[in-house]
């Protein structure tokens, strides 16, 4: 777990500083959260200090943070405690973002998958770039495999492999193993998502 703060100083710039960065034993409760982040809070004479607490959009935060005001008494809070409990922006927009491409999550697939075998070995990355010479189409950027739980990477995914659809095409005439190409319709969907 990460803890870092936010303040501004006597001249009235935005400042950050990491405090902790800790290892958190499994279980993730919110009790176990909660003695961590109180204790460093403590440690640091912050306790008087806080004004929004800003973590991830999940249940067990929600909880954590009723154990924390319940440690922490909410009159001794900048504004009574009623902007405490912020949930970040960042990860309410990738839950967001990843609901929408459920929608095209087969044509998200398909193009993983396409990726993931022509970047499985040496020989195959090489075919490829053999065939965007042949099609007289620029290899500038290699093949990307998204992290499935961010978005961003998913995108940046979608972005190359539709610059080599023609390659792609033209592979599956010649590579027998490669079963997965994207239909003319996946490929619309996804440079529709990607735009």
């Amino acid at each position: 777990m990460t803890i870092t703060t936010h303040f501004i100083d006597d001249l009235w710039r935005l400042q950050s500083r990491l405090v902790r960065f800790m290892y958190v034993p499994a279980p993730h409760t919110s009790q176990v959260l909660a003695e961590l982040l109180v204790e460093c809070l403590m440690d640091w004479n912050l306790d008087r200090k806080v004004s929004t607490l800003t973590v991830d959009n999940c249940t067990t935060n929600d909880a954590m943070i009723d154990r924390i005001l319940d440690k922490i008494s909410p009159r001794s809070l900048i504004l009574g405690g009623q902007l405490f409990h912020m949930r970040c922006c960042a990860h309410i927009l990738n839950l967001i973002v990843k609901d929408g491409l459920s929608i095209i999550a087969n044509v998200i697939e398909k193009v993983r998958e396409s990726a993931n075998f022509w970047t499985a070995t040496p020989k195959r990355e090489e075919k490829f770039i053999e065939t965007c010479a042949q099609l007289n189409i620029p290899f500038r950027r290699k093949l990307v495999v998204d992290c499935r739980t961010r978005w961003n990477s998913t995108f940046l995914m979608l972005q190359v492999a539709i610059q080599y659809k023609d390659v792609f095409d033209r592979l599956s005439q010649r590579e027998s193993q490669y079963k997965v190409l994207p239909s003319a319709h996946d490929w619309q969907m996804a440079h529709e998502i990607w735009q």
